[in-house]
């Protein structure tokens, strides 16, 4: 799991480990966060990255994210191709690029955090353990209102596309269930509530999203 003392959270300066290129993070070696984890997806053969002890923590993080998840989804493997389901998540990071705020994890008195990327990664494949669903975008914010990181729960907004079928209510509630137990089993995220919002349909499992033809809905 990726995590931090609260004095090691990087700011917003421009000191190693601590830099910021617009939303994304400068790691260490100077090169940025979203780099590090196209580079790792793509296979990328570069000694830079089997060496840099600052590229190989990023990725390997993102690895236990995944484990974790897997963990708490007592070993079950999604009903389609892992290889489209990660391509899926990383269309979202390069979507986002940002590490996002500082997110609590554990009890109160605690100081322990995780950045809201690498939650937000974790809580879309938990999503997607649910056969047909693809998730989208994952905002995580304090569910108590204030500028500074907070150590109380924390609000998660997710958007999905779902299978055109009879239950959305009840297949939006699967959802929100699976991604509150990662939250809590695989992360040990305090977790207020899980909005979820089904964006589009398909016509039936593992299917592709008709843009044109789809009707919109949310499940708050």
């Amino acid at each position: 799991m990726a995590m931090n003392t609260g004095a090691e959270l990087p700011g917003p300066g421009t000191g190693p480990g601590g830099a910021r290129d617009g939303d994304d993070e400068r790691l260490g070696c100077g090169r940025l966060l979203s780099a590090v984890w196209e580079a790792r997806e793509d296979g990328a053969d570069d000694p830079h990255l089997r060496d840099c002890p600052h590229c190989s923590a990023a990725v390997r993080q993102l690895d236990l994210l995944g484990d974790a998840v897997r963990a708490a989804g007592g070993g079950r493997a999604p009903e389609w191709d892992a290889g489209a389901l990660t391509e899926r998540v990383m269309d979202v990071v390069r979507l986002e690029l940002r590490p996002g705020p500082p997110l609590p994890l554990g009890e109160r008195e605690e100081d322990l955090w995780v950045r809201e990327a690498m939650a937000a990664r974790a809580l879309r494949a938990a999503a997607e353990t649910v056969p047909g669903v693809r998730a989208g975008s994952c905002r995580i914010r304090p569910a108590e209102s204030g500028a500074e990181p907070s150590r109380g729960p924390v609000r998660v907004r997710l958007e999905v596309v779902v299978p055109l079928m009879a239950g959305l209510r009840d297949l939006a509630e699967e959802v929100r269930r699976r991604v509150h137990g990662a939250a809590d089993e695989a992360l040990g995220l305090p977790v207020d509530h899980v909005d979820v919002h089904i964006t589009d349909v398909t016509d039936r499992v593992g299917a592709e999203p008709d843009r044109a033809g789809a009707e919109e809905g949310t499940r708050p």
